[in-house]
């Protein structure tokens, strides 16, 4: 594949990343992006990595480990997928996303290098597989004291698997991405614990017990040691509060209370417990690189549970830097009057936190939703958890090809929902502006809701279109 060498500007270097095919189409090897690290003086052994993979809150959580370690005076680099607004936005350091001109001049210094490694594979590099030596380069060239790192998809053959991550995260793992990572809960776990490398300290989020029971095993093949939500870490108590929800949270080392999280919802107070035992454990010994730093990182028998020493926290960062955190597109609050809520869930597993967090935590008494989801995802599942909290719903589509023609989704919503309450927009412009016109119609104005939701595609759009803030 021939790609421009001469200095490019951001739409050309959009443009030539994606003339490199489209994200969700994987072929499984690591052998492409080793080469590319290679010739690139191998970035992502430049700074300790703390790798986050799992099926639903991987983003959120990401970005709660970089806001805590920025915070105690860490220079990051943070590499999350997909974008809400803009492509650059994926790679961010010290909590802003790079430049359009940082973006173009990373692009352009790693590009002849990806055309050598082009000319040895009978299969080119792909859009993910550029976008991460990008970032790898970008956060070298920083540099960065540590990057958080988010697989775009799976694990073992996840481009960003080239590094070694001192500390593993995973979070809640579920049914997503069936046709790359397996039919089973099982399947998916033994694909997400490909990032478990041998002696990591591994963060892993509450977790299906068959998904448990998979990357427990792999901590023991791999001499890591693992903290488990409920049993080393936790949320020991969550009060509801104006603009979020203040926690009480177990650690590796201590208790932490009065912790303020500008977050709505018990699953992001779990990704938070996630986060501080991620930043915890990195801070006893896994942020140091090399053999001897992953061996300080383990200070028990390798394949046993992590149990802190005295390194605790300083309680004042904790609740500092979890109060300045964000999560663009995480039920998120873009507009009063009425309410409209944008949230990234795509998932059943996903929907069903999304629902439980607006019951909880918005006193609504007519809610509309506004629905664009991908052709490939389990849309009946996403419906079946929507129906009992939406008074009506619009069914439309979001600017991905692979965006569900709004016909053929009106079709399921009716099955679930009823004719008489599911409505067609060709467009989600169109279709925001119909849920507010029915959102009103009671004239109940203060108790009034949209939700938008169902895709991160369709989250990023709606900020566009209702011109929220480009995402952090």
């Amino acid at each position: 594949m021939s790609q421009p060498t001469e200095p490019l500007d951001y739409r050309g270097a959009i443009g030539a990343i994606m003339s490199r095919g489209v994200e969700w189409e994987i072929d499984p090897t690591l052998d492409r992006v080793r080469d590319l690290v290679d010739v690139l003086g191998d970035p992502h052994r430049a700074y300790p990595v703390i790798h986050v993979a799992g099926t639903n809150g991987k983003t959120s959580t990401a970005r709660l480990i970089e806001a805590l370690l920025r915070e105690r005076g860490l220079r990051t680099g943070l590499y999350t997928s997909p974008e809400t607004t803009t492509l650059r936005e994926r790679i961010a350091i010290d909590g802003e996303p790079i430049s359009e001109e940082r973006f173009v001049e990373t692009l352009r210094d790693v590009l002849p290098y990806v055309q050598m490694i082009d000319g040895k594979h009978p299969v080119p590099l792909s859009f993910f597989e550029v976008l991460t030596g990008m970032a790898y380069a970008a956060f070298a060239d920083a540099p960065v004291d540590v990057a958080v790192v988010e697989t775009g998809m799976g694990g073992t053959w996840d481009a960003t698997n080239v590094a070694d991550g001192a500390v593993a995260v995973i979070t809640p793992i579920g049914l997503d991405h069936t046709r790359y990572l397996g039919d089973t809960v099982e399947e998916i776990a033994g694909e997400k614990a490909g990032i478990i490398k041998p002696g990591a300290v591994v963060v892993l989020a509450q977790q299906p017990v068959e998904a448990a029971e998979v990357l427990l095993r792999r901590v023991v093949e791999a001499g890591a040691s693992a903290a488990r939500e409920g049993i080393e870490f936790g949320v020991l108590g969550r009060e509801v509060a104006v603009g979020g929800q203040v926690l009480r949270l177990q650690g590796l080392h201590g208790i932490y209370d009065e912790v303020f999280l500008p977050l709505f919802g018990d699953h992001q107070a779990g990704n938070a417990a996630t986060a501080l035992a991620a930043v915890e454990a990195f801070a006893g010994g896994a942020a140091s690189t090399g053999e001897a730093g992953l061996e300080a990182a383990t200070r028990i028998a390798p394949g046993e549970t992590y149990i802190g020493g005295d390194d605790r926290l300083d309680p004042a960062l904790v609740r500092s830097g979890f109060a300045k955190a964000a999560s663009p597109g995480r039920l998120e609050v873009v507009r009063t009057g009425p309410t409209v809520l944008l949230d990234a869930a795509h998932n059943p597993a996903g929907m069903a936190a999304s629902v439980a967090t607006v019951t909880e935590s918005f006193g609504f008494t007519r809610l509309v939703g506004v629905l664009a989801a991908a052709a490939d995802k389990d849309v009946a599942g996403m419906l079946d958890q929507l129906e009992p909290v939406l008074a009506e719903l619009v069914v439309t589509r979001n600017s991905s090809p692979r965006s569900l023609p709004p016909e053929e989704l009106a079709e399921i919503a009716e099955g679930v929902f009823g004719p008489e309450r599911v409505h067609i927009a060709d467009r989600l412009d169109d279709a925001i502006d119909r849920a507010v016109g029915l959102a009103e119609e009671t004239g109940e104005y203060q108790g009034a809701g949209v939700l938008i939701t169902g895709s991160v595609v369709t989250a990023g759009d709606a900020r566009t279109l209702l011109r929220v803030g480009e995402g952090r």
